[in-house]
């Protein structure tokens, strides 16, 4: 369950121990400003709360550079990142957006090293997504493959 107020998204964290705020038998409720960034009672220091920091960012356009190349560069060291950015609302339609954003450099070709490094980015997570077993089978049942093509 995702639980909207004015500025803030809760995020349901599944992966996390539970919480006050989450409901019996769910996980720990990530608190993640309109602006994205974790709440000031965070330690930016916990990996954990960094992984969440960075993928609130992915949703604000300007913000979005950075956790990108963050989050391609941790990937792998990130667990459960690919069902992190499935469920966290609005980072696949982001992600999407990097990719789809760059089509009208392609023909005649045109993409600038910048834009090249920063769509591979985007890419690298969606293919995280894409091989885990968690998030595979409804990464493939939303056709997202399809916005792939042109690549």
């Amino acid at each position: 369950h995702r639980h909207f107020i004015i500025s803030r998204l809760y995020i349901n964290c599944p992966f996390c121990a539970p919480s006050s705020m989450a409901a019996p038998g769910q996980g720990n409720m990530h608190v993640v400003s309109g602006h994205g960034s974790v709440n000031a009672n965070r330690n930016i220091a916990s990996p954990q709360n960094l992984k969440f920091q960075l993928v609130a960012e992915l949703v604000n356009p300007d913000l979005r550079e950075k956790a990108l190349l963050e989050l391609s560069k941790k990937r792998e060291t990130f667990d459960d990142l690919a069902p992190i950015l499935w469920h966290s609302f609005g980072t696949i339609a982001a992600l999407l957006q990097e990719i789809v954003s760059i089509y009208p450099h392609l023909s005649p070709p045109g993409l600038t090293a910048h834009a090249s490094n920063r769509v591979c980015n985007a890419l690298a997570l969606l293919q995280c997504v894409a091989s885990h077993r968690e998030t595979r089978t409804s990464f493939l049942n939303a056709q997202i493959p399809l916005y792939l093509y042109p690549f």
